[in-house]
């Protein structure tokens, strides 16, 4: 791990920029999924945990753990497995996010009980517009981290089904940081698993909309070249997924291309 300090439980690496590989969780395997769809989905490994171990050998900064079946459900129906892959991160040095299913403030507490350093909310962020300053109180900011999953110009929640809850973007991030969230988290829906490139436009929007937010950018890259693109766009961090396990290029790579 390239940090030098911040890697406890309930900490983030204070790097430079950040480095997150996604584990995204579906039926206890690793996929990604194109553009949110569960009928698109490519299986990359049976064993969630071994895969934490991996990218935390390769020079993971954050792992970015997502369960699916929650995020497509409402509640955290991989608790267990997610449970597993924050063990096994901690023990790698890594500390993990947790993202998916998550929707009230028992299911916050549960998932960052696991060890995990903050807990990743959008649908529920959306539909309860007093949970955000409800967590950051019960929490601190540095835990909450807020997704803006967005298509079409707004934010939108419910696992991007159509019909799913949603706000224009600049009003959801307005009411965001009103509450407190320091931390933000964006994809751009349409290039979600993709390889089609960064979003670059909506990532300079949301710097522009949010300019002291520590930002994450997701969806899109396809090179390390792409990360450096990202970080030039206003970003203090990546998570990675189809590009990374595809080998188009490698976290090393990656870290090369930001100059070190």
């Amino acid at each position: 791990m390239t940090a030098e300090a911040g890697t406890g439980q309930g900490e983030t690496p204070m790097v430079a920029f950040i480095l997150a590989p996604s584990i995204d969780v579906l039926g206890g395997s690793v996929v990604r999924l194109r553009n949110g769809d569960p009928a698109q989905a490519t299986v990359y490994g049976r064993d969630p945990a071994a895969m934490a171990r991996r990218w935390a050998r390769e020079g993971a900064d954050v792992l970015h753990i997502v369960d699916l079946d929650g995020a497509l459900s409402g509640s955290a129906a991989q608790a267990a497995v997610t449970a597993e892959i924050v063990r096994a991160g901690l023990e790698s040095g890594v500390p993990s996010e947790v993202a998916g299913g998550l929707r009230d403030e028992a299911s916050v507490a549960r998932a960052l009980a696991t060890g995990a350093a903050r807990v990743v909310l959008g649908t529920a962020l959306l539909a309860d517009p007093t949970l955000a300053a409800r967590l950051v109180a019960g929490h601190g900011s540095a835990r909450v981290v807020a997704a803006l999953d967005v298509r079409e110009g707004r934010a939108v929640g419910d696992g991007w089904r159509p019909g799913a809850t949603s706000e224009p973007l600049d009003r959801a991030i307005a009411r965001l940081v009103d509450a407190g969230i320091t931390n933000l988290e964006v994809t751009s829906i349409s290039r979600d698993g993709t390889m089609a490139g960064p979003d670059l436009d909506l990532l300079a929007r949301v710097r522009r909309l949010a300019p002291s937010s520590r930002l994450l950018a997701s969806a899109g890259v396809r090179s390390a070249r792409d990360v450096a693109m990202v970080r030039d766009a206003g970003c203090d961090g990546v998570i990675l997924g189809r590009a990374l396990y595809e080998g188009a290029f490698t976290l090393a790579e990656a870290r090369s291309a930001l100059g070190g």
